[in-house]
């Protein structure tokens, strides 16, 4: 099967905060045309800072905009269970590839617990389900083993791994190579081409917002079998990742870099990062070093 490379699309703002539908469009046809898929609402998109009725209004026109081009996954995961439970159920309406579901935040979960979570909503919806692990994030983490059981469920597909660390997302695709239908995808921009040696089914990066193309070239290259290629590809994105995270927290500047190379993107919601004329130049400064602006 092919390679899929996802971008966790960010979400698109006016000056007064309010969700910028058009704006958020024109960053699906730009993914859309570099040929990656999309995930809606995750780490990259605000989804925290998004109300119920907001989440589903971007999805569904981010699914509107793809038009069936790229598959687009949607991230519907809140702390409680019976929310992120109503809120797939709104996008098990809208012909998504696929619904990640983000570990509970702020609520402290045991193992048994993020099983319980998962199983309920993999239960409400028939859009397959994913697993979205990102412990630095939400301090709550699947354990391998608890993945595993989760995989013996007929509607959960797979997960997304955006924890960092090599041997849990080796251990993942373990439970991927012995199942046989458990996609793995890396979320680490710098795993990208490791991960796809090793058996992922994919990507999804919030970097590609920034270079959709060179995320797409990993993708590709290492589909056709040119190493050399998707090596090249692959470093070219680390050392910009290296680079652009070195200035501060990743989703925001992922969200800065973009808003420098078009303005229309908007600025995170409050309290995420502010203007700042130093970090802008700064931005700048790597961005037409790697020739994006």
């Amino acid at each position: 099967m092919p390679s899929t490379a996802f971008v966790a699309l960010v979400t698109c703002f006016d000056e007064d905060e309010r969700l910028n539908l058009d704006a958020t469009r024109a960053q699906v046809r730009r993914q859309v045309a570099a040929g990656n898929g999309i995930m809606a609402a995750g780490t990259n998109g605000d989804f925290s800072a998004l109300t119920f009725d907001e989440k589903v209004d971007l999805v569904a026109a981010v699914v509107d905009e793809a038009g069936g081009r790229v598959p687009v996954m949607a991230n519907a995961g809140t702390p409680a269970t019976y929310e992120t439970t109503l809120l797939a159920k709104e996008f098990d309406k809208l012909g998504l590839a696929g619904i990640a579901v983000i570990t509970p935040y702020f609520i402290a979960c045991t193992q048994d617990g993020l099983e319980r979570h998962f199983t309920a909503v993999a239960d409400a919806v028939t859009t397959p389900v994913y697993l979205y692990d990102i412990p630095a994030r939400t301090q709550n983490h699947i354990e391998p083993k608890t993945a595993r059981r989760l995989a013996a469920h007929g509607n959960i597909r797979g997960i997304k791994d955006s924890g960092g660390q090599q041997e849990t997302l080796s251990a993942y695709l373990a439970v991927g190579r012995d199942t046989g239908d458990f996609e793995v995808y890396s979320g680490p921009d710098h795993l990208v081409h490791w991960s796809l040696q090793n058996g992922a089914a994919g990507c999804i990066s919030g970097l590609g917002n920034v270079m959709p193309e060179t995320l797409a070239e990993i993708v590709s290259a290492f589909d056709a079998g040119e190493t050399a290629r998707a090596e090249a590809a692959q470093e070219r994105y680390t050392a910009f990742r290296t680079d652009l995270y070195g200035l501060g927290y990743p989703p925001a500047l992922v969200k800065r870099a973009l808003w420098c190379m078009d303005p229309s993107v908007g600025a995170s919601r409050q309290p995420a990062l502010l203007p700042d004329l130093t970090q802008d130049e700064a931005i700048r400064e790597i961005l037409r070093r790697y020739e994006l602006l």
